[in-house]
């Protein structure tokens, strides 16, 4: 029998979303209070000498700004079992790891109940507006999701990525119900303890189940990428198993292999459909749609670092509309996309002003000078920094952030990410962000275009060992690519760091030639491995776009790696 079940009123959830965003600055006030009222008793803020006051000016006045190193002492704290209110009322029994692919390595952040109801918040908002305009027959969703496993700290708590205590958390299931978006695989891939047999089972999944499959939703759009480039590996592998019933041998956990036997039946028809189709495509052109007829839509966060995906996803996709999911960290989350016909170039997000409490540094005076914003306070157009106070521990906690402010939706700002704040290639008076970075690379790329090759990944570092120092970029590509290509891609790279200071001091030869040193294939899957190796989930890996010298372990990699090295000779 099916058990019935309550599916989530989608016009009530945005009659609820207009209401608050039409009173946000009320609804910022309220939240504040409540944060504080919760966690009042707290270490942190009792010796800041709140007094038990509730109001964002007392607030203001009494807390400072501050980053994860200002807060490591006390999360230590926590991690290390104290059970004494340090930075909430409540004890703190679950701690996530960011993916520290940024960092180098992961930062401890606390996770409590009050955030996973704001996730599951964020969730159902964007799930009803996308469902307005994608409505979602009440079929199975292919989610490339992965779950690393969940470890103890020293003091006891319970240690996972951000994403992992999502997915475990028993809320999460029950959610995806409501919202029509059940896994299609089994819980035991999902849980996987090896990514790679995990993402095998998926697409063999998604197989089986093609004609239910609604559609496509990883983490981050690097996911979904990187699933149908390993489809193109593995899919006569994929139909042997359909034809014949019986799981490759390369799935060798017990736990994996009897899930997916409850699931595998010989079908030589479906197997002989999904072989015609695949030969019948052009460089795997239109490959999704053609695997998944009744798929609506793609899922996945595409901003930010996850923009050069795009191009690759749309081979994949051909005409299906690509999504951007909603914005947030490991911290915490921060708005919704609430416009999901906006190509994922020009996505925005709403803050939901009941999730937290919201401050912004604009971004165009001397930052430690600035003074932060409200949420209603911001101005269209402008660029800001953005603080966050969350219900789990963190006050006025500058996330590193910068995002624009492209407009409201009633009184709540829409934002749009620009960039990490501390991800600069930066030598002496330059300053080029990730998204400059990514500019340049997209210009240089479509030299190699014209020689149908793309770059499959790419990063950087500031190299200080030559003198002048010089910035290097990492390149992996499709295929060989003609040396005299490759040195104008050098050279375009180099002329398109337009950041004033880089070139003027690229003219006095304060900075040296650009470096391009291109790397063998299967280099960035070797960093992905180091990060899953760390204990990183892979539906939370991003790329690290610029590697510093304390992330040595990635920089030996990508160094060992070096096939061919050209210099610039722009300037």
């Amino acid at each position: 029998m099916i058990e019935k079940m309550e599916l989530l009123d989608v016009d009530k959830l945005i009659e609820e979303f207009e209401s608050m965003t039409k009173d946000a600055g009320y609804v910022q006030r309220e939240t504040l209070k409540k944060i504080l009222e919760e966690n009042g008793c707290a270490e942190y803020l009792q010796n800041l000498g709140l007094n038990g006051r509730t109001d964002p000016e007392s607030f203001k006045a009494c807390v400072p700004l501050v980053t994860h190193n200002d807060l490591q002492p006390y999360i230590q704290r926590i991690v290390d079992g104290s059970s004494s209110p340090i930075l909430t009322g409540k004890p703190i029994t679950t701690i996530s790891l960011s993916s520290g692919t940024t960092q180098g390595k992961p930062k401890f952040v606390p996770f409590n109940d009050e955030l996973m109801e704001t996730t599951l918040q964020i969730y159902r908002t964007s799930y009803a507006f996308r469902t307005r305009e994608f409505p979602i027959e009440n079929g199975k969703a292919l989610q490339l999701i992965y779950s690393s496993k969940q470890s103890k700290t020293k003091g006891g708590l319970i240690a996972g990525t951000a994403t992992t205590n999502v997915f475990r958390n028993s809320q999460f299931k029950n959610t995806m119900k409501a919202m029509q978006s059940q896994c299609c695989s089994p819980d035991e891939v999902i849980f996987g303890p090896d990514f790679h047999q995990s993402l095998y089972c998926h697409l063999l999944c998604g197989l089986i189940f093609r004609e239910e499959i609604q559609f496509i939703s990883s983490t981050f759009s690097h996911s979904i990428v990187h699933a149908f480039r390993t489809f193109e590996q593995v899919w006569e592998e994929l139909c042997a198993d359909i034809r014949e019933g019986v799981l490759t041998s390369r799935i060798t956990f017990p736990s994996v292999r009897s899930a997916m036997a409850k699931l595998l039946k010989p079908n030589p028809e479906l197997a002989d459909l999904i072989h015609k189709k695949c030969l019948g495509l052009n460089n795997w052109y239109g490959l999704i749609p053609e695997l998944f007829p009744n798929v609506k839509y793609i899922y996945g966060i595409m901003t930010g670092s996850m923009e050069p995906y795009l191009k690759k996803m749309r081979h994949y996709a051909r005409d299906l509309p690509l999504i951007s999911a909603d914005y947030g960290s490991s911290e915490g989350w921060i708005g919704a996309n609430v416009n999901p016909n906006v190509p994922p170039e020009l996505a925005t997000y709403v803050v939901l002003p009941d999730i937290g409490y919201f401050e912004f540094i604009p971004l165009k005076e001397n930052v430690e000078e600035a003074k932060p914003v409200g949420l209603t306070e911001v101005k269209v157009g402008e660029e800001y920094e953005v603080i966050i106070t969350s219900f789990a521990g963190l006050y006025r906690y500058r996330l590193g952030d910068v995002v624009k402010v492209t407009g409201f939706h009633n009184l709540s700002p829409e934002l749009k990410f620009i960039c990490r704040r501390n991800l600069m290639l930066t030598i002496n008076i330059d300053k080029n962000t990730e998204k400059d970075l990514q500019l340049a690379v997209e210009a240089a790329s479509k030299l190699n275009a014209e020689e149908k090759l793309e770059v499959l990944d790419f990063s950087s570092h500031v190299d200080l060992s030559t003198n002048p120092g010089h910035y290097v970029i990492f390149w992996e590509i499709s295929g060989e690519v003609r040396e005299e290509v490759l040195e104008e891609c050098c050279n375009c790279l180099d002329r398109s760091f337009v950041d004033a200071g880089y070139v003027s001091s690229r003219k006095i030869n304060a900075i040296g030639p650009l470096e391009l040193r291109v790397v063998q294939r299967g280099t960035f899957q070797k960093i992905l491995n180091h990060y899953v190796g760390l204990g990183a989930a892979l539906s939370q890996f991003k790329t690290p776009r610029c590697v510093g010298s304390t992330n040595n372990e990635v920089l030996q990699i990508l160094c060992n790696n070096v096939v061919k090295s050209y210099f610039s000779t722009a300037f």
